[in-house]
């Protein structure tokens, strides 16, 4: 009897960290895509899986950047907060720039 449950509960064990190890794959893969399609993964996403993600160390590998000190940063543009226009970073060249992602109120 207590083999059959040992057999059992490695099964689960098994299963489970298959599962988990798939689920950590699919959020890395949409980690690599936009931050629209990531938002758009993460909202089907349920709260559970919060617990179990490691979140910060998978974000950092997925955009890590190849720029090292001293490098140009590569020109992008952003929509200004007003709607108004966009705002090209090259634009900024010889000047000093602080990017600030996120909140800041």
């Amino acid at each position: 009897m207590w083999i059959k449950s040992k057999r059992f509960w490695t099964t689960v064990v098994v299963c489970a960290l298959v599962a988990w190890t798939g689920f950590l794959l699919a959020v890395n893969r949409a980690m690599h895509k936009t931050p629209e399609e990531f938002g758009n993964f993460m909202k089907k996403v349920p709260m559970p899986a919060y617990f179990v993600i490691p979140f910060e160390t998978m974000w950092s590998r997925a955009r890590a950047g190849n720029i090292n000190v001293g490098e140009q940063a590569p020109d992008f543009s952003l929509e200004l907060h007003d709607k108004s226009g966009r705002v090209q970073l090259s634009s900024f060249r010889g000047k000093p720039v602080v990017l600030v992602f996120g909140s800041y109120t």
